[in-house]
């Protein structure tokens, strides 16, 4: 099976006037369709950064990236942001929610930006508001929601153009340990239903509900090893 993503001799460097500073560096990275992967490493330790370039938020500054089978380090910006809309989803610690809006409004956003008519657009978030078990927040504005209800938003809200791949960065890392593990919870269904899913964490028991890890230490893949025995997330959370 071809792979939906594979790098090779990946590398990012930022300059800072005369000094240079290698973020990443010899990156081989091959994620299939289906998969559920953390990657983890210590702060500072370049994950971030290869989230931001996996999920064309940023560029790298060396070697190949493909996406479904496709070389695209030479894409305008334009055709990185229409993967972006079209192709991926994400979920990040601090939500990103806009928080006059309400959750349907948030959740229907990204189909808005791709000119999706608005019967059509509201139909499809309320199926993801659903899916995420918030239908009696859906005219709520996220203000007003729970640190672990805004993360749910922000699931069903990557989920509603159909992504072919999720990325978490420290989807938990603003929650108490039952709104995280109900966090986790769905992600891990979303796996079961054969969604995939790249979680960015530095938290060993996040990982630990992957199928496989990541790690990263000093730019570099220290490690790339199966998960033996998956930690399978109650929905009413977990303690660490």
């Amino acid at each position: 099976m071809e792979a939906l993503i594979r790098t090779e001799k990946l590398e990012k460097v930022y300059m800072n006037e005369d000094v240079s500073t290698t973020a990443l560096e010899n990156i081989a990275l091959s994620i299939k369709e289906g998969e559920f992967v953390a990657i983890v490493g210590p702060s500072g330790s370049g994950k971030s950064t290869l989230m931001q370039i996996l999920g064309c938020l940023d560029r790298p500054t060396g070697g190949k990236y493909f996406f479904e089978g496709k070389e695209i380090h030479n894409y305008t910006d334009d055709e990185f942001a229409r993967i972006r809309n079209e192709k991926i989803g994400f979920v990040f610690q601090a939500f990103n929610l806009l928080p006059r809006l309400t959750v349907l409004e948030n959740v229907a956003l990204p189909l808005m930006y791709r000119g999706i008519p608005p019967r059509e657009r509201m139909k499809k978030a309320k199926e993801m508001i659903d899916l995420v078990e918030l239908s009696d927040r859906s005219n709520y504005q996220t203000s007003r929601l729970s640190g672990g209800q805004k993360q749910r938003v922000a699931i069903a809200r990557a989920l509603v153009n159909d992504p072919k791949i999720i990325f978490a960065d420290e989807p938990t890392g603003n929650l108490d340990s039952k709104s995280g593990g109900i966090v986790l919870g769905f992600l891990q269904e979303l796996n079961d239903r054969g969604h995939t899913i790249v979680i960015v964490t530095h938290e060993s028991y996040v990982a630990e509900a992957s199928d496989r890890i990541v790690h990263i230490i000093d730019g570099k893949i220290d490690k790339d090893e199966k998960v033996l025995h998956r930690r399978i997330v109650a929905r009413e959370g977990f303690k660490k």
